[in-house]
């Protein structure tokens, strides 16, 4: 039986300190299951020593490869990056600063060896503060409320993606990627494994209430028309509401003349409610046309500024 193969890809952006714990839990848990593997580290231009650490893995190691983006381009260009050339039985996606445990694979490849073709991280608790573990909660619910896909609630890029999905998941021409929304989209036979995801071992976390803010607007509009169906009831709802308002100015004149309201104050109102509503049409027609233009553009994915492997 010949010995499997597997590719994991670390997304690393000031994680110096991390990568060579990284490393040495990675290996320990590959020998462990007895696989042939490769460690691909994306420095996503980052601006810590991180180019200078990977050299220094490079120079001991012929099983790590390291690709280095010209700059940032964020996390789901690295996983793509480093996708685009894994040559493994299957893949794991790991963030790099070790908040994925890399002992956690172990469960994800038997899981595979099962018959599973994407195994997944669920995260049954995380250490951070409560204000972030609320919000992460919310965004998987509302995330599966809004979008025309599911995908496993609390469970983020961490994952073993057999090859046959990971090939197909490189066809996407996206720019814009979330990609675990298009791990649920690809279907196959997916399951989840449950972990703790602890805080950042080092520095300081890069995400922020505002970035997860946009990260999640980018999901919900990747995978989801209700902002748009939501605009039409909301327009349909306004119209009739003018008719009836304008039905009930003409017979209170006729009725009551002395009590029809009159004065600026009703118009400023109205004006404010009406702008208001188009306002936010526009804002949700703005993002779509903003993913439409990023995507018409047909820019690069993501820049390589070079591939480096041990020289035999």
């Amino acid at each position: 039986m010949n010995k499997k193969m597997i590719s994991a890809i670390i997304a690393c952006y000031k994680d110096e300190y991390a990568i060579p714990l990284m490393y040495e839990r990675l290996k320990v848990v590959f020998k462990e299951l007895k696989v042939d593997y490769e460690i691909i580290f994306v420095n996503d231009g980052s601006p810590d020593n991180t180019e200078q650490v990977l050299e220094k893995l490079l120079n001991k190691d012929n099983h790590v490869i390291a690709i280095n983006h010209s700059r940032n381009f964020n996390s789901q260009m690295a996983f793509t990056s480093g996708m685009s050339i894994a040559k493994g039985d299957c893949l794991v996606f790991l963030d790099g600063d070790l908040q994925d445990p890399p002992e956690i694979i172990t469960s994800f490849y038997n899981k595979w060896l099962e018959g599973y073709d994407v195994v997944y991280g669920i995260r049954t608790k995380r250490e951070a503060p409560q204000i972030m573990q609320f919000a992460y909660k919310l965004f998987y619910r509302l995330f599966n409320r809004l979008s025309y896909i599911h995908i496993p609630l609390d469970a983020g890029d961490f994952s073993l993606i057999d090859k046959k999905v990971y090939v197909e998941l490189k066809k996407f021409p996206e720019r814009d990627r979330f990609l675990r929304g298009l791990r649920a989209w690809l279907g196959f036979k997916q399951i989840g494994v449950p972990y703790v995801r602890p805080d950042r071992k080092f520095g300081t976390t890069t995400n922020s209430l505002i970035k997860n803010f946009q990260w999640a607007v980018k999901g919900i509009f990747s995978f989801s028309y209700v902002p748009l169906q939501i605009m039409t009831i909301t327009s349909l709802f306004v119209f009739f509401l003018s008719v009836i308002g304008i039905i009930y100015q003409i017979l209170l004149k006729i009725i009551s003349p002395e009590s029809t309201p009159s004065g600026i104050s009703t118009i400023i109102v109205l004006v404010l409610f009406i702008g208001s509503i188009q306002l936010l049409g526009i804002s949700i027609l703005g993002e779509y046309i903003g993913k439409i233009f990023e995507e018409v553009k047909q820019r690069p994915k993501f820049v390589v500024k070079s591939i480096k492997r041990r020289s035999n």
